[in-house]
């Protein structure tokens, strides 16, 4: 049976995927390192590493018996659609507000 893909938002619910994805904004990382950091075992790792790439927020690639995960884009941008819709729902209230206290004190 296959898994069901998580959308953005339920990937960054985990604290352990928000670390990791933490860590891989200051260095690309192998899996390796990246379990160093946990205390938990290095498949629990990997699964979370999985949903990650899996979402589109990392890549993975293979340099010689290395697994190296680096940040990419892709993931973040159903984050940022979803905040830019909530930062212009509230630039128009406030524009709104503005404009009724600037009536007012006229």
């Amino acid at each position: 049976m296959a898994q069901q893909r998580l959308n953005a938002f339920q990937v960054v619910a985990d604290p352990s995927r928000r670390q990791i994805l933490q860590m891989l904004a200051k260095d690309s990382l192998t899996i390796n390192s990246i379990a160093d950091n946990f205390e938990m075992s290095r498949p629990a790792v990997s699964k979370h590493i999985k949903v990650l790439c899996g979402a589109g927020f990392i890549s993975i690639k293979d340099v010689g018996r290395e697994r190296h995960c680096t940040l990419k884009q892709d993931g973040f941008n159903e984050l940022q659609k979803w905040i830019n819709f909530f930062d212009k729902f509230w630039n128009t209230k406030l524009n709104k507000l503005q404009s009724l206290l600037n009536q007012k004190t006229k």
